[in-house]
């Protein structure tokens, strides 16, 4: 798992999402004083991912009733990201087994 210290920091950035159009391609840009991270894929294709805590993954993304679904797959685990606009804020729900965990974006200025 994620080591303490390494949470500590994690839960304490404020981290900036870019999520870009190109072509067929997504990018998923994630940029913050801890870490930065950049995934490109196109839709409902399994791709290999390095995470920013340096698993490496199978992950398949998909747009789901105006959602994009990222399901990641490692070792027998399974992790889902859901990214989804509510109120002009991007709401990142991550899920792992019964955990759940939440971050709310706000549009920069």
């Amino acid at each position: 798992g994620v080591g303490f210290a390494t949470r500590q920091v994690a839960g304490l950035t404020k981290p900036t999402t870019i999520i870009e159009v190109d072509g067929d391609k997504v990018i998923v840009k994630t940029q913050s004083t801890f870490k930065n991270t950049e995934i490109s894929f196109k839709l409902d294709e399994e791709f290999d991912e390095t995470t920013a805590d340096d698993r490496h993954v199978k992950s398949v993304v998909k747009l789901e009733g105006g959602k994009l679904v990222h399901v990641q797959k490692w070792e027998g685990k399974e992790t889902s990201l859901v990214r989804e606009l509510k109120d002009g804020k991007l709401i990142l729900t991550l899920t792992m087994g019964s955990v759940v965990s939440t971050r709310t974006y706000e549009r920069a200025s």
